[in-house]
């Protein structure tokens, strides 16, 4: 019993300990040019879902829910953050190659549609970031569009 008692006080002091190990939070106050709703002229209908679906993970500026304060789970969130962004970033998006905007933009449809983005881990907590098929349609459709564009503006 009095060893337990030891293994409990030396996690909670670690928990509590760990507390004070700060993450660098991902936060934009404002858009670059080269994000990627400035370099398209996004319809109105799909900028909120990009927006609530994608821009958390993959873009300059994260809307942190309360628990991203809360070791570990702030560690676990900066480095699915970065792992997001290093893949593809909406703030960067203006200073990809042509060739690069074209394959991200096939990527983005793939993920859409083999269901692997938005995560669903990340769709439990934030359940209006899925898509419906009416909102697949219409996202695909629309990179669609820009594919068979120049993708550059």
């Amino acid at each position: 019993m009095k060893f337990s008692k030891i293994i409990f006080m030396v996690l909670l002091v670690a928990f509590v300990g760990i507390q004070f190990i700060p993450t660098k939070p991902n936060k934009s106050y404002y858009a670059t040019s080269t994000d990627f709703m400035l370099v398209y002229d996004v319809p109105t209908e799909l900028k909120l879902k990009i927006k609530v679906s994608c821009y958390d993970c993959h873009s300059n500026n994260t809307n942190y829910p309360w628990y991203n304060k809360i070791q570990p789970i702030a560690w676990i969130l900066e480095n699915h953050i970065n792992e997001g962004k290093s893949d593809l970033n909406f703030s960067d998006w203006g200073n990809y190659s042509n060739r690069r905007k074209k394959s991200k933009l096939k990527s983005i449809i793939s993920q859409i549609n083999d269901e692997k983005m938005p995560l669903a881990s990340y769709t439990i907590i934030h359940g209006d970031a899925k898509f419906s098929d009416f909102d697949k349609k219409n996202m695909i459709d629309w990179i669609d569009s820009l594919n068979s564009k120049k993708t550059a503006k």
